[in-house]
Formats: C-alpha cells, structure tokens, sequence
C-alpha cells in the first residue's frame, strides 16, 4: 500500500495510528491505492480536513447534457431490445420503450416513482414471478451486489442485498445456461423470452453522479426471442426515446 501510495511504511503507520496528518496529495494517492469510488474519495477527503475533488452534478444541469444525449441515442438505438439507465441500489434514471416487458403485470407500487429496477425484477409481485429460472439467474444479481458491499461497505447496501436475497428460492448450483452467460427466461404475452444483459460504464468519469451510472441492455439469448421482441415493437409502436 505505501509503494502504491508512493510513501513509506513508516508514515503510513504514523498515519494509519493519527500520529502523522497525511497531506491532501497522499489522501488522494491512497483512495486511489484502495479503488475507492469518487464518492468515497470524497468522503476520505472530507474525513481528513480537505475539501472534495470530484463534482457532483444532477443529471439536469447542463454540464451533463452531452451525457444525457448520448445515452438517449444508446437507449433508442438499442431497440427493439430493452435497455435501461440506472443509479445506485436499482434506481431506475431512463429507460426505452422496449423496457415495457418488464413492467407487464406487475403490482402498481412496484411502479411508482422512483422504480427500483432490481426489486422489481425479482419481487413476486414484479418480474419474480415471470421468471423461469429465478433462482439461478437472480442469484447473479444479488452476488453481483454482494461483491460491491464487499468493496465498499455500507449498512444501507447490505439491508436492500438482504431483502432482494429474502425473494429467491432456494435451488441447488446447476449447469444450466449457455456455457457463456445464464439467460433470463421471461414469461410474456408473447411466449418465453431468453435474454442476456450487458452493464456499461463510464470509466473515466470524474463526476460522482456520471460514475454511478450504469448502462444495462438487455439482448436475446436466440432467435426466437429476437423474432418476438421485433414483432412486439411493431404491435406497440416503440418509439423515439
């Protein structure tokens, strides 16, 4: 951590036990050493008596609207397939039209403002139960998260990977997907979907709300489900987002 941090040993020591108040450049070589996200960085900043470096815009102001054009052409250019926008702990930001899928039968509430993409997919009164293989494949949703509390801990993640985990049956490990990637296998009007999902990034982000974005898209996992998702698009007029 010292060499990473370009220090040494025995001043990290000296500031790791308060005996040696480390300055505003080490700070921030040492939340870089440990990967902390902006927002931490930030905090350890703050915890150490010096003002934040990274910005922290609202999607509306106008520093972001290349951003937000950007992922609006992302979203419309993505269908007939779903994608969507979200913010930490499943806040839903933008979505296409295509999104709908998900959103069929599902209980109001699940609806309301702000949706919370992940506990509508796999609450029983949201996508859960339209979901085929909910076991397997919400479990890679709920170690997904449990990866990121590890990485950067925080009682409020750990409360939300809790009542996610609390909607999945058990089920034992099974070999049961493509061989490269375990497939969602939705109920719909128009039969069983199977789809895959991508998240995206924006890696070199230096503003916190731009890092916290990801960019999830959704893509048919065979024929039949991309034949099924162009039908729906034509039936229901997807249009520009």
């Amino acid at each position: 951590m010292a060499a990473l941090a370009g220090t040494t040993q025995r001043h990290l020591s000296f500031i790791e036990s308060g005996r040696s108040r480390p300055g505003r450049a080490t700070v921030v070589r040492l939340a870089e050493s440990l990967g902390l996200s902006l927002r931490e960085r930030n905090d350890l900043l703050m915890a150490a008596g010096y003002a934040p470096v990274f910005t922290e815009s609202t999607l509306d102001e106008a520093a972001l609207r290349p951003v937000r054009e950007a992922l609006e052409e992302i979203l419309h250019g993505h269908l007939p397939y779903p994608a969507l926008v979200i913010a930490p702990y499943g806040r839903v930001v933008a979505v296409n039209d295509a999104v709908e899928v998900f959103t069929e039968g599902a209980a109001p509430e699940l609806l309301t403002p702000e949706v919370n993409m992940l506990r509508l997919m796999l609450h029983p009164e949201g996508m859960g139960r339209r979901v085929a293989n909910l076991a397997q494949w919400g479990r890679h949703v709920v170690e997904n998260l449990r990866a990121r509390a590890r990485r950067s801990p925080d009682p409020r993640l750990d409360e939300f990977v809790a009542e996610l985990a609390g909607y999945l049956p058990e089920a034992p490990v099974s070999g049961d997907h493509l061989g490269f990637s375990v497939p969602m296998r939705l109920a719909t009007a128009d039969g069983e979907l199977r789809l895959i999902t991508t998240l995206t990034s924006f890696a070199t982000a230096t503003d916190v709300t731009l890092a916290e974005l990801r960019l999830e898209a959704f893509l048919p996992a065979d024929q039949a489900t991309a034949d099924a998702l162009r039908r729906r698009a034509g039936r229901k007029g997807y249009r520009r987002v």
